[in-house]
């Protein structure tokens, strides 16, 4: 049978594909280290796994309403007064299986054909790839490592035109690492003030791993209230990547468009994982803390390390858990045997000589850089510095 045209819109993630490989060639007996997956090393906290067995014990296993269930929106409401200072009815809020569904939601909801969408560069693989199958038209905004990898006001004003329909950015970022200030955050409200018809996405599911200032939200400035989609979730704070929660929060109509579709979709969300996210919710932050501050201490040593290798640029990232170094200066260097052409070659050559996955730049929207995760421990982050410095010695 033929296959889909909409297939050809989207590709397989080169996260997802350097994870791959690393596997492939770990399976023939090389010692891979993968700082490719963006996922954290830690296990769930004990009082979310406890609370997982409690809701089974107690029969918390049929199906769930598709906006989630009652007492875990209200928890959301909870957690978004409480930490973002964000007023939000359980109304406004829909659980899904991760955040990456609450994205495809509200971009499948929004976005018809031809529709203009922006997106500031380096980004999230997946959200170019959402608008395309909603066959909207996607207009990258580059953002270079001089600038820490953000948007400025006037970048922004320049970009809009009457058919921008959507924004769609991430702070802290994956994968850049960049946080954006309030000021900053400011300067862009105020544009988006003055263009009515911009609705804007913010992924803010790296919330918590932010080693700055507390973490700062787009939707905290009144005249943006109703346009702002906010995207988050459990995975990447609280270790519970394998549980597939994520959660949306905006305008009811938009919320009710998003029911609409999971329902076709997937209907409600896991109902032991929901009882399990009330727990994360509810029980305080300090496993998250303590998860946080372990990153911080890979950051700093990642970042250092990076720092001492001739040829490489790196900004500082203040939030997630990603490096995502300049390594363009080794384009065209060679080792004798590999040439080394685009942020593609660097990474294979990386994969094959050091033993160590990483993910091309160009996946993100910047040819110019390779991304590497440091969710892993300090023994694999020690032995990949070293076998990165000696691969790019070998470049003349």
């Amino acid at each position: 049978m033929e296959l889909a045209h909409r297939l050809d819109r989207v590709q397989e993630p080169q996260t997802i594909k350097m994870a791959k490989l690393g596997r492939e060639l770990r399976a023939q007996g090389a010692n891979i280290i993968d700082l490719s997956l963006g996922e954290p090393d830690f296990i769930t906290p004990e009082h979310i796994c406890q609370a997982a067995t409690e809701a089974m014990a107690k029969g918390y296993t049929k199906y769930t309403p598709v906006v989630g269930i009652p007492e875990l929106r209200e928890a959301i409401c909870e957690k978004l007064k409480r930490d973002n200072g964000l007023d939000y009815t359980p109304e406004e809020i829909i659980v899904s299986t991760g955040a990456k569904q609450s994205l495809a939601n509200a971009i499948l909801c929004l976005i018809n054909p031809g529709d203009e969408v922006l997106i500031p560069t380096p980004f999230w693989v997946t959200y170019g790839a959402l608008v395309s199958l909603a066959e909207g038209s996607v207009k990258y905004l580059p953002c270079s490592i001089d600038t820490d990898f953000k948007l400025t006001p006037e970048r922004l004003e320049a970009a809009i035109t009457p058919q921008t329909k959507l924004f769609i950015f991430s702070s802290p970022c994956n994968p850049t690492g960049s946080v954006y200030t309030r000021e900053e955050l400011k300067g862009l409200a105020e544009v988006f003030a003055r263009h009515p018809h911009v609705g804007i996405i913010s992924d803010e599911i790296y919330e918590y791993i932010n080693y700055q200032d507390n973490h700062q939200s787009i939707a905290q400035f009144p005249e943006l209230r109703d346009r702002v989609i906010i995207v988050n979730g459990m995975s990447k704070g609280f270790a519970m990547t394998g549980w597939r929660i994520g959660y949306l929060a905006g305008p009811r109509y938009i919320v009710q468009a998003c029911e609409k579709f999971q329902g076709q979709f997937t209907s409600g969300t896991n109902s032991i994982a929901q009882r399990a996210a009330i727990a994360a919710l509810k029980g305080g932050l300090e496993p998250t803390r303590k998860m946080t501050e372990a990153f911080r201490k890979r950051r700093d040593f990642v970042i250092e390390s990076l720092g001492r290798m001739p040829g490489v640029r790196i900004n500082d990232p203040k939030g997630a858990f990603y490096a995502f170094p300049d390594i363009s200066s080794f384009f065209g260097k060679s080792d004798g045997t590999t040439t080394i052409r685009n942020d593609e070659d660097l990474s294979m050559y990386l994969l094959h000589n050091a033993h160590v996955s990483t993910v091309n730049g160009a996946a993100f929207g910047n040819d110019q850089c390779i991304r590497i995760s440091f969710a892993t421990s300090m023994e694999n982050l020690e032995a990949a510095m070293q076998r990165m410095a000696e691969a790019f010695a070998r470049l003349a």
